[in-house]
């Protein structure tokens, strides 16, 4: 057993682009996760969606991940973290091939939920893998991880915002584009060499939202940032486009995507040079951040003026960076090496959890009473769940 575990370690060593493309797999796959966000408008245009509507296809997505951080990281544990990411990516193509051929709205919700399956795998066995390749660099990754992700958010974003104002078929040709790059990736991840070198026996099984008793307080700390982070998240990617959109005047698909994209490139840029930063005061410092930052938004939306909502929305993202990059990186250096895979999967538990539910709940009531009106209370409740995890972050630091 140890023989055939150095062998798996030397292997992987020797493919000095290992790191890198599972860095780009999981970029990607945060970027197929936003790819209808531009794209929502047109759907209620022209198939004359309710909020409601609009806001559960986006959610089934989070709902759907759920499950699937729920038992990918016991599996890449046991099988190992190569299979797990060529099933992603298999399910993550035939969730675009529905989007290509969707013309009802069980078709859209069908093509989230397999977006949601494959992309809650994906960073669930793409961050184990990443400490597998770099197990001494586990803070390290975590920051890049989080610039993979806001990156490969904000290309997909304006590209396709830009195919479907420009190009022809505009609900399809965004989805062909990406699916040709969610091929290329799935190339390079058959060539990879399994980085999981010391496997875990015992029965594939629904990992339990548990973790580690040596780190559970450490734990709590993250996790109360990323859900607080992704409760953010979920503001971004289904409300504020289209109520930047409303106010502004400006309907065009290309400012809804410069507007999202702008955001995730601020939060990618401040957690690539926030590494001086110690991970927990990141990770408070963001928190309070995404509070200030978020009730902020309400007076930019306020003055109809493009360019004050585009800076809201960069300062949203750049405390949206700095809390969730700082709560991940702090995760990712004192994780175990042999509960890698459960411990990320309790993390994007929360995480996707936190986004989901708020969305919903945000969409039933811009139905009921309409989004200029939800928006601001929504904008308040979040803000004060990042409140409460920047004060369990303080405590914990004064223990």
């Amino acid at each position: 057993m140890a023989a055939t575990a150095a062998v798996l370690t030397d292997d992987a060593t020797i493919q000095p682009w290992a790191y890198g493309l599972v860095l780009s797999a999981t970029g990607v796959a945060l970027g197929v996760s936003g790819v209808p966000a531009p794209l929502y408008g047109l759907y209620e245009q022209q198939w004359h969606l309710s909020p409601l509507t609009t806001t559960l296809v986006f959610a089934v997505y989070a709902i759907a991940a759920l499950g699937a951080v729920l038992v990918s990281g016991r599996i890449s544990d046991v099988i190992g973290r190569k299979p797990v990411l060529l099933g992603a990516f298999a399910v993550m193509i035939a969730g675009l091939v529905v989007f290509v051929l969707a013309d009802t709205v069980p078709m859209l919700l069908a093509a989230r939920a397999l977006h949601g399956m494959a992309v809650g795998a994906t960073v669930v066995a793409g961050a184990a893998a990443l400490l597998d390749l770099r197990p001494h660099r586990g803070a390290r990754s975590g920051q890049l991880t989080g610039v993979a992700f806001n990156v490969g958010m904000a290309v997909a974003i304006m590209g396709s915002a830009l195919l479907a104002q420009y190009a022809p078929h505009p609900l399809r040709t965004p989805y062909v584009v990406i699916s040709v790059i969610c091929l290329l990736v799935t190339a390079g991840v058959l060539a990879l060499r399994e980085p999981h070198a010391t496997r875990v026996a015992g029965r594939i099984r629904i990992a339990r939202p548990a973790v580690p008793r040596e780190i559970r307080a450490d734990f709590w700390f993250a996790a109360m940032g990323v859900m607080a982070a992704w409760s953010v998240l979920g503001v971004l990617l289904s409300l504020y486009p289209s109520l930047a959109a409303q106010q502004t005047g400006i309907h065009n698909l290309v400012f809804g995507g410069v507007v999202v994209a702008a955001t995730a490139t601020a939060a990618a840029v401040v957690q690539l040079f926030a590494t001086a930063i110690p991970a927990r005061r990141a990770a408070v410092a963001g928190d309070i951040g995404m509070a200030v930052a978020l009730i902020l938004t309400v007076p930019a939306l306020a003055t109809h003026n493009w360019v004050v909502v585009l800076a809201a929305g960069v300062l949203l993202g750049s405390t949206f960076g700095l809390g969730f990059g700082g709560s991940l990186r702090h995760l990712s250096h004192v994780v175990p090496e042999h509960r890698r895979g459960e411990t990320m999967s309790a993390y994007y538990l929360l995480a996707y959890t936190s986004m989901a539910l708020p969305t919903i709940l945000a969409g039933w009531a811009a139905t009921t009473w309409g989004l200029r009106t939800v928006f601001p209370w929504f904008v308040g409740i979040v803000a004060v769940a990042c409140l409460g995890a920047a004060t369990l972050g303080l405590r914990r630091g004064d223990r």
